[in-house]
């Protein structure tokens, strides 16, 4: 009796980019072999439907295997099993740390523990991804965190240098790290609306303006500026100082701004200023920078929000009310 065995020779490992990006968004095998015949590959390529099979398991073997190198991309370079070039080696280590953003923004503020790795099946189910996707993420941000929380410097270069991906991908990581650092408050519901895409953009921020990130490379850019939070309390003259504030910003806006906005100005202005030189001046407490995005979004977004300003004139007022500011005597 024989058995008939399906067997693959090579000495060169070939990648099919297609059945590695089905292996990436959590497919089984089964799945994978579904999807491609879907699409058609065996009207292009004249192959049967086992023939696929058998390609696709060839393919995830070969996955499962590079996967414990994958954790740890630059053994990738060192081994000498798989034969790859150097193109190919960039996109597996790319798309198996690869972050889907909505993934990600269910992983915002959550403890990266095993524990809660094995409560995925709620983020799975508001993301839309595969569990086995998300569980890929997660291991992957918690890979990421526990190697260069402790390390100084800049933190997206220690990410880069440690895990070879593209500069992107480790500001994405990045900006993930630093808000697991910081703790910050990012899963009320009344944050519910906003994606991943807004938390980036703050941290990046955050990071290039509130962190010893200019300070030398022993300095974190994880580590907020204690000394800069400090001194931010002294904003507080500008509340002292309201009419004078206020006449310098109206004087240079009123040309600028639409009618409906600068009469909201005039009318709202003692909100608005008392709202950010309140929310600065405490900072320097761990609360309530932990809580720093439920307060901007309760005492600065949904006044200015109720207030309907265009987004122009917004950032002509945050411009103009910082400019004016540093006009004065008592700020200079």
């Amino acid at each position: 009796m024989y058995t008939e065995v399906d067997v693959f020779v090579s000495n060169f490992t070939l990648i099919d980019p297609e059945i590695y990006q089905l292996w990436i968004e959590g497919c089984s095998s089964s799945e994978a072999v579904t999807t491609l015949h879907q699409r058609a590959v065996s009207k292009q390529t004249g192959a049967t439907v086992e023939l696929i099979a058998s390609d696709v398991l060839d393919h995830y073997r070969t996955f499962a295997l590079l996967e414990r190198l994958l954790t740890v991309p630059s053994k990738l370079s060192e081994q000498m099993v798989f034969q790859i070039d150097e193109p190919t080696k960039h996109m597996l280590i790319e798309k198996y740390y690869d972050l889907d953003d909505a993934v990600i923004r269910e992983l915002l503020g959550r403890k990266l523990s095993s524990r809660h790795r094995k409560d995925l099946d709620e983020v799975a189910e508001r993301s839309g991804a595969p569990l086995r996707c998300c569980r890929r993420q997660f291991d992957n941000v918690r890979r990421v965190f526990k190697a260069v929380e402790e390390m100084p410097g800049n933190v997206v270069a220690n990410i880069r240098s440690t895990f070879l991906i593209s500069e992107p991908l480790a500001k994405k990581y990045g900006a993930v790290v630093f808000i697991a650092c910081m703790r910050f408050e990012t899963t009320k519901r009344k944050l519910q609306y906003l994606c991943f895409n807004d938390f980036f953009h703050c941290a990046q921020a955050i990071m290039g303006s509130w962190t010893y990130s200019c300070t030398g490379p022993e300095y974190y850019d994880t580590e907020m500026d204690r000394e800069f939070l400090l001194e931010l309390r002294e904003l507080r003259i500008l509340l002292d100082k309201e009419k004078e504030h206020k006449h310098l910003i109206c004087m240079r806006l009123k040309p600028k701004l639409l009618e409906k906005s600068y009469q909201e100005l005039e009318l709202n202005f003692r909100l608005y200023t008392r709202a950010l030189v309140g929310l600065a001046c405490n900072l320097h407490r761990g609360r309530e920078l932990r809580s720093l995005f439920t307060d901007l979004l309760e005492r600065c977004i949904e006044p200015l929000r109720m207030g309907g300003w265009p987004k122009t004139d917004l950032a002509q007022f945050l411009c103009a009310y910082e400019q004016c500011a540093l006009q004065m005597d008592v700020l200079r």
